[in-house]
């Protein structure tokens, strides 16, 4: 049985991606800061028959990372996979944002990529196989009004996985980012007034620079983890330094 760590595993993408992978028969250890999510997620995965751990952790705590890769290695095997979706999104122009706010959102989401990154590929490396999936976003591509360090750190992200893809080729260790458009997960739904925002979604907005879905839907957190999961096969064998962009079309293929 494959091992895989999956961060932000309490909620959103990162809930969906583990609950994938214990169906497909793979074991999961998931990691996320949220206690109380996690809880519910290990007795979900747990009831239905799969092997799993839970670990609370933050993703910027490089030692704490470490004693999750070292746990995880011995009590559910050699870590094949992991999946990275652990993220925060705070928003606002600019010229107005607290350095607090700033520093987090590179901090958490950048810093803890590579955190993240690092501990398990060391080990990749040395087994000479592995696959690393990082969810990004489309805020990568394209400029967003009120989050701007949202975008910034997510664009760092893509070009981190793919310089890591890069020097990881010859060991045999994939990896690759997707990089979702709007989806519907509590952070997505933070951004919104009510529930007729995702007409808005849908539709775009002139005013804020933001083209809508051709597709005409919010992706699900499933949408998103079928790609990923994808990413984590050897049907993907040949597939790295790749930024997988799921989002309806919103980006234009940009």
């Amino acid at each position: 049985m494959k091992a895989c760590i999956v961060t932000g595993a309490a909620s959103g993408i990162g809930r969906a991606v583990a609950q994938m992978l214990a169906q497909r028969g793979w074991a999961v250890a998931a990691v996320d800061c949220d206690e109380i999510g996690l809880g519910t997620l290990g007795d979900e995965l747990r009831g239905n028959g799969a092997r799993t751990h839970i670990f609370a952790a933050d993703v910027r705590d490089g030692a704490r990372i470490a004693q999750v890769v070292d746990a995880t290695e011995r009590q559910l095997g050699p870590v094949e996979g992991l999946v990275h979706a652990a993220a925060i999104l705070r928003t606002g122009p600019l010229l107005d944002q607290s350095d607090a706010d700033w520093d987090a959102v590179l901090e958490v989401n950048m810093g803890g990529t590579r955190t993240v990154c690092n501990a398990v590929a060391r080990n990749m490396v040395a087994r000479k196989r592995g696959a690393i999936v990082v969810v990004a976003s489309n805020a990568a591509r394209v400029p967003r009004v009120d989050m701007g360090a949202y975008c910034a750190s997510k664009a760092a992200v893509v070009m981190f996985v793919k310089c890591l893809g890069l020097e990881l080729a010859g060991y045999n260790v994939r990896c690759n980012a997707v990089s979702p458009g709007s989806t519907d997960t509590a952070m997505q739904r933070a951004l919104w007034c009510d529930e007729r925002s995702v007409d808005g979604v849908i539709e775009g907005s002139l005013r804020r620079f933001r083209t809508g879905i051709p597709l005409n839907r919010i992706a699900t957190p499933d949408d998103i983890a079928e790609v990923a999961c994808f990413l984590l096969e050897d049907r993907a064998r040949h597939l790295t330094i790749a930024d997988l962009c799921i989002d309806g079309g919103a980006t234009l293929g940009v």
